[in-house]
């Protein structure tokens, strides 16, 4: 019997009994940090958090699947739409609709996985525009349920947990949005060091191979497609539920590149990686926009080219240079417990 063998790579950081969720307290740390820090940014750095979960689920298809998709907006934007919709119609209640949400955004991803994940390449990446494309056209043409370009509005959330209110200054919708990427954070963790995960790494690594040894390849893709269109629906209603307005935007396709670019920056194949690359982008072009508007896609333009050039697996390899260098001179070696 033919027996597969894991690359150390794949498998590194695979045991975490006994272990404390070291990345996750670190986030919860500097969330915590930037919250009374920063008190007038807080709906900023809800936009961060928001958009940093947008792009996990891009790198749990593209980094650690090898599955290309430009259309990550469509579910983020399903997501945010289902979430306005229940609250104005149904119910308030954040994590009903947060739940809402996220089995909408996993449908859309499965219904529309089950027919792109037989295309490969450039076919599929072309299949997901064009299904980001007619999500847009079919939100705005429906301006009777959806507001079209006025938008989604007239709704308010009900009190988190039925104590803590959405205010004005954005404190319960960071800490809110700041508690829900913890958990997605910890569960993409656990899930893609899970023989699960693991076997989507090698459907990255190389396809063809997983197929001859008799792995599920199509059944696995079409799993993962559904997990990340699920987390990228609960940003969508995160969004949805903080700003308690929903527009055409969030089903543009500006969303779905820039997401790729945040991915790119911070390091595919890395969770954390998605973590840099968004809060520095979000930061550039929020400075870099309020120095000249104008500009401000020349200085992201830049900064991508520089990490393409110097740092090929992204900004993550910083981090991964410095852990390297205290290993050295503590005499030991480093661990990665961050994916």
């Amino acid at each position: 019997m033919t027996q597969t063998t894991v690359k150390p790579s794949l498998a590194l950081g695979t045991l975490h009994t006994g272990r404390l969720p070291i990345p996750e307290l670190i986030a919860l740390v500097v969330g915590l940090g930037c919250f009374f820090a920063f008190p007038s940014n807080l709906g900023f750095m809800t936009e961060i958090v928001i958009m940093i979960l947008l792009v996990l689920s891009l790198d749990l298809l593209l980094g650690y699947t090898g599955i290309a998709s430009l259309g990550q907006a469509a579910m983020f934007g399903g997501g945010a739409y289902c979430a306005g919709l229940f609250a104005l119609h149904i119910h308030n209640d954040p994590l009903l609709g947060l739940i809402m949400a996220a089995l909408f955004g996993g449908l859309m991803a499965g219904v529309s996985g089950l027919l792109f994940l037989r295309a490969h390449g450039l076919s599929f990446i072309i299949l997901t525009i064009a299904f980001g494309s007619l999500t847009f056209a079919v939100a705005n043409q429906l301006n009777w349920l959806t507001g079209g370009d006025d938008g989604l509005y007239g709704y308010i959330m009900a009190p988190l947990f039925g104590a803590f209110e959405f205010d004005f200054f954005g404190r319960t919708g960071f800490l809110y949005s700041l508690g829900i990427l913890l958990v997605v954070f910890y569960g993409l963790r656990r899930l893609v060091n899970s023989p699960f995960g693991l076997s989507a790494q090698g459907i990255r690594e190389d396809r063809q191979r997983m197929t001859s040894l008799g792995f599920p390849v199509y059944r696995v893709m079409l799993m993962i497609y559904i997990i990340a269109g699920a987390i990228a629906g609960i940003a969508g209603a995160l969004s949805a539920q903080t700003i308690q307005v929903v527009g055409l935007q969030s089903l543009s396709f500006t969303m779905s590149a820039e997401a790729l670019v945040m991915l790119i920056l911070g390091g595919t194949g890395r969770l954390y990686g998605a973590v840099i690359g968004t809060v520095v982008f979000m930061v550039v072009h929020h400075y870099a926009a309020d120095l000249d508007p104008s500009t401000w896609m020349l200085v992201i333009g830049l900064m991508l080219i520089a990490v393409v050039l110097f740092l090929p697996k992204g900004m993550v390899q910083l981090v991964d240079m410095t852990r390297n260098k205290v290993s050295r001179l503590n005499g030991g070696a480093g661990h990665d417990n961050s994916k």
